[in-house]
């Protein structure tokens, strides 16, 4: 009998180690990782938690796939009006502001298309009129969503000519590929700012309202979910839109320049 009893005990904790090892899973934007802004978050959360944190770095769209089937306990992602549907349809809770950057158009710094300024569907008109090459990330990414719009604006709601190029990419291969084509390309400014290779790339076009980027977080809906971990996923909520990460937010830099801005709400 005592045997037996020092066994279940033994297994309890097995199982309970086994639950509090395994990290949070955060399915997240390929912007918030390559402009090095988890890098930063991350160890100030596990500090202020002991919560050990997974990212999964993918599209907007592709992101929302993943929290849809149960695969990650947070979304934080970037396409607001697919993000509000995740959580209309019930597989989130609550979608919160949690902050945010602003898109910019990139190309050769001869600009040949004549698109530098402020006017993002006026600079797409230019591009597709001159038949410039353009990079698209063509993956349902926040960015991507974000140029189809921009794109629809411009009259061109299926964009299409020899020169556009649909990569299915993340944004920092997409940049690459712009990079060593001469080619237009519509990025995160966290991304650019973190971006090494440049080449002959420079910001053409910003400072449109069309261009405002926000971030929003969402936790997956236990409902739907049973297995996911609502206790540590509020935890990084919480600190996410909290006073200590709105502060982490702000104070990331790259360059000198901050890269996102905070939003919360609470």
């Amino acid at each position: 009998m005592k045997l037996l009893s020092w066994l279940l005990t033994v297994v309890g904790c097995l199982v309970a180690w086994t639950v509090h090892a395994q990290p949070l899973v955060v399915a997240s934007t390929t912007s918030t990782e390559q402009s090095g802004l988890f890098g930063h978050l991350l160890p100030l959360f596990r500090q202020a938690t002991g919560i050990e944190v997974k990212v999964v770095a993918l599209g907007t769209g592709q992101a929302i796939d993943m929290a849809r089937r149960g695969d990650a306990d947070v979304l934080f992602v970037h396409d607001q009006a697919a993000e509000e549907r995740f959580v209309a349809e019930g597989w989130g809770v609550q979608r919160l502001e949690v902050m945010y950057n602003d898109f910019v158009l990139v190309g050769p710094k001869t600009d040949p298309a004549g698109v530098r300024g402020r006017d993002i569907v006026e600079a797409l008109r230019k591009v597709a009129a001159a038949g410039a090459p353009f990079v698209s990330r063509g993956d349902r990414s926040g960015t991507h969503a974000a140029e189809l719009r921009f794109w629809a604006q411009a009259g061109r709601p299926e964009p299409g000519w020899s020169g556009y190029r649909p990569c299915g990419c993340g944004m920092g291969a997409a940049l690459n590929m712009a990079a060593a084509t001469a080619a237009y390309v519509l990025t995160d400014r966290g991304t650019w700012l973190n971006f090494k290779n440049r080449a002959d790339l420079a910001v053409l076009v910003e400072g449109d309202p069309r261009l405002f980027n926000p971030y929003g977080v969402i936790r997956v809906n236990p409902e739907r979910h049973p297995h996911v971990k609502t206790a540590a996923a509020q935890a990084f909520v919480d600190w996410i839109t909290g006073p200590m990460g709105q502060a982490a937010i702000a104070s990331y830099r790259i360059g000198g320049e901050a890269a996102f801005f905070p939003s919360a709400r609470r």
